[in-house]
């Protein structure tokens, strides 16, 4: 059992990485190859080494302790501060967070997960790219007398932009399957979700175990609302938190329009809104809300939709 192991609690940066050993002494290596020998070197086949996750730089250490054969456990930033909490401890600090439980083990999966972050990133920096070159496109035609030379430069930019786009989503749908297939199926069941917004889901949530419960997710993705008042007598309008991921929220918000056409509990929860003389944008955003709900739960239950389904606690 966990409990026999010799735990090793790490926080990782971008720099250096934390460790805790097992008798409570704090050691701080390099975040980088040497870094990882070193503090390999540094264990034995008893030990657990437990890291917070922490996007792309857990992954690096997480797999090369994975390969030369050593126990990981990658957890939840919200376990950490609960262990933290219930610890009565007054600081969270690298420190701090470095003293924690041990909890699953890590199934060596991290090498496809870091690839994906990797895919999504580069499609970022391509896609910011591909959106000013065509304003460029635009403001050439608004001078009137563009250069054929600047706007044929252009275009075959614009081309292998795309080109090199539609590579990056293939091979990003490609490893999704490979983690995810089943639930990669039953996500896409949701009316109004796509590809794009079921695979980024996926990755960014580790396959939907970063969340304990939807209303994290939402949180994470932005989409809750955020009551202004003060006092009695000095309230602002609710506006969402903004405060997430701010691709996924977008995609969200995209595939909501299509949400309020073909998937029945958002098209209804769309039309009470509206009929309340609410704005359609704040019901499209609810719709976003209710969508992300939908995507935990099947996630969760690990059924494809169904539109006739009611839980059992209504």
């Amino acid at each position: 059992m966990n409990k026999d192991k010799e735990i090793h609690g790490v926080d990782i940066s971008k720099d250096v990485f934390d460790v805790c050993d097992h008798q409570g002494s704090h050691h701080q290596y390099p975040n980088t190859l040497k870094g990882f020998k070193d503090y390999c070197s540094a264990l034995n086949s008893n030990s657990l080494v437990v890291m917070e996750a922490t996007g792309y730089y857990h992954y690096l250490l997480a797999q090369f302790l994975f390969d030369q054969g050593m126990a990981v456990s990658v957890v939840n930033p919200l376990s950490v501060k609960r262990f933290v909490q219930m610890k009565l401890s007054k600081v969270k600090t690298d420190k701090s967070d470095a003293k924690v439980n041990a909890v699953p083990l890590y199934d060596g999966k991290g090498e496809d997960q870091a690839e994906s972050l990797q895919l999504l990133a580069l499609m970022d920096i391509y896609l910011k790219q591909r959106t000013q070159i065509k304003n460029k496109l635009h403001g050439e035609k608004v001078l009137g007398i563009p250069s054929r030379a600047v706007h044929l430069s252009l275009v075959r930019s614009l081309k292998s932009l795309d080109r090199e786009l539609e590579a990056l989503q293939s091979r990003l749908l490609a490893l999704v399957k490979k983690m995810q297939q089943r639930q990669l199926t039953n996500l896409k069941s949701i009316p109004g979700l796509g590809d794009k917004t079921v695979a980024l889901l996926i990755i960014l949530t580790d396959g939907f175990t970063k969340f304990e419960n939807a209303g994290q997710l939402c949180n994470y993705a932005g989409i809750t609302p955020t009551i202004r008042r003060s006092g009695c007598s000095v309230r602002g309008k609710s506006r969402i938190s903004k405060v997430g991921n701010r691709k996924l929220r977008n995609l969200l918000f995209l595939c909501a329009f299509s949400a309020c056409k073909h998937n029945k509990a958002c098209r209804e929860m769309y039309e009470r809104i509206t009929a309340k003389g609410k704005s359609k944008k704040l019901a499209l955003i609810a719709v976003s809300n209710k969508l992300l709900k939908q995507a935990f739960a099947i996630a969760k239950s690990g059924i494809p939709y169904d539109e006739n389904y009611v839980s059992r606690l209504a």
